[in-house]
């Protein structure tokens, strides 16, 4: 007899929602998670990352009281940073939120075991337990579900050369756990975590360089929203070297920082030489698919990525895979969106299979980036019709009474039909006001619809009504 209707494997935004919308269901389950639950976002990612972007935010803010008649006791007008103080309040809002979320686990009924689970087939995983310090206590356990969810997550991805030691060679995971207050500092990506954390220490005060392979800085998005973001960086200087990649070899560390060479991906150029206190590696992330016993159930793998159907199945009925671990959009609300999937499906549940073109995304740089819906770039390449309607921030009354009037807001919707096919914002607080964009695609909502809905005045929100009329040739505001 099994053990749980489901086990879900990985404590991460994917499997607790995975396992907290089963219980809701009746089912009875068991997480196991070898660290701390809430995965990635909540201790390495999403959460102390933001958290320590709001310091940045605060502190453009601070440095523009002039302008809103506040007059600061410094004489030299600057505020002074104090990393330690930074980290300290990071850790109390990831402390706070862990808090919370290990309470749901009892309010919802779901088991947690503390341990590093291993797939050994027949809906069996053997547990290696650990104490509360994620050290293993020589015990063990065998659990036996009647399906499973694979949440195992990602883990940073390492480059040749550019091992992290925790000193002058960082990653994301070192940022958001240490108190680094870096003169200078090299980016080695410029996607959206890369971007993230060179508005982070330029806010703080350090020269900040950005490194990316591809043509452009956040290289998914939009390509407008590219270049206002490209623009917006170069006003507050923040250098970024596009289609340049590290020169193998090249990186020489000391006490006091990092030399290396930087060269054109196409090549044919001279390399650059470039030199930083601190060098950040934001090169993406691996799947965490090995070692996990996946050769003793029929699932499949390609690239390390599991794959599964619009249900989050894998080629074993009785075994699903949401998050980071099966590839895509590897967001938090993605892979919660992709846990209640799993869950409900494996309960008999309807579903509605998961379109990856309405998810949301967001960066948290300064300015913000957020969009939902398909790219100019991607209207283009499959021929698909279409009208833009692009109002900037400057039209905004609500923008200059918060001294932010810098970005756009751009509605692409059918030249035909009229619906709405993408929004994409650069721009002050945009990660909130894409929510209002993702419902009308959610919706299927038309330009002329996002456009009629009354927007209060004076708020930001007003940006989304009056992109879609202009791109229907009736604002009367713009």
């Amino acid at each position: 007899m099994a053990d749980c209707d489901l086990l879900v494997l990985g404590g991460g935004t994917g499997g607790y929602a995975a396992a907290f919308r089963a219980a809701q269901l009746g089912k009875r389950v068991i997480l196991i998670e070898q660290a701390k639950v809430g995965g990635t976002c909540l201790h390495w990612g999403c959460i102390p990352a933001k958290a320590m972007l709001e310091t940045g935010d605060l502190l453009a803010k601070i440095g523009k009281a002039a302008d809103f008649g506040i007059t600061l006791p410094s004489a030299s007008g600057s505020a002074a940073v104090d990393t330690a103080v930074i980290g300290a309040r990071r850790d109390k809002i990831v402390a706070r939120m862990h808090a919370g979320l290990t309470s749901l686990f009892k309010k919802n009924g779901v088991e947690l075991v503390a341990g590093r689970g291993t797939l050994i087939g027949n809906g069996a995983v053997a547990v290696a337990l650990v104490d509360p310090h994620g050290a293993p206590t020589g015990e063990s356990r065998q659990i036996v579900a009647t399906d499973i969810v694979v949440a195992t997550g990602s883990s940073v991805r390492r480059i040749a050369g550019l091992e992290p030691d925790s000193k002058v060679v960082v990653t994301s995971d070192d940022i958001v756990t240490g108190a680094f207050k870096p003169k200078s500092v090299i980016v080695i990506g410029g996607g959206a975590v890369g971007c993230e954390f060179a508005s982070y220490f330029r806010d703080v005060g350090a020269e900040t360089t950005i490194v990316e392979m591809l043509p452009a800085i956040v290289p998914l998005e939009d390509r407008d929203a590219s270049k206002e973001l490209a623009r917006a960086f170069t006003k507050r200087g923040i250098t970024a070297h596009v289609a340049h990649r590290y020169a193998e070899g090249s990186l020489v560390r000391s006490d006091v920082g990092v030399t290396l060479s930087i060269e054109p991906v196409e090549g044919g150029g001279a390399p650059i030489a470039l030199s930083a206190e601190l060098l950040v590696v934001a090169a993406g992330r691996v799947p965490n698919s090995g070692n996990i016993g996946l050769e003793a159930t029929g699932a499949t793998v390609e690239r390390g990525f599991i794959q599964v159907d619009a249900q989050m199945r894998t080629a074993d009925p009785h075994v699903y895979a949401v998050g980071d671990v099966i590839g895509g959009l590897q967001l938090a609300h993605v892979a919660a969106h992709e846990g209640l999937i799993a869950a409900q499906a494996a309960a008999g549940e309807a579903i509605h299979a998961i379109d990856y073109v309405k998810q949301p995304r967001a960066t948290y740089c300064r300015p913000e980036v957020a969009s939902v819906g398909a790219t100019t770039q991607e209207l283009e390449r499959d021929g698909i019709p279409f009208v833009v309607g692009q109002v900037p921030f400057l039209a905004i009354a609500k923008a200059h009474i918060g001294g932010d009037a810098d970005g756009f807001c751009k509605v692409l919707r059918h030249a035909e039909s009229g619906v709405v096919l993408g929004v994409h914002m650069v721009g002050p607080k945009v990660t909130d006001l894409i929510a209002e964009a993702s419902l009308a695609l959610e919706l299927g909502a038309s330009a002329a619809q996002l456009g009629g809905t009354t927007h209060p005045h004076p708020t930001l929100s007003e940006i989304v009504g009056e992109a879609a009329l202009v791109s229907l040739g009736r604002s009367v505001n713009f």
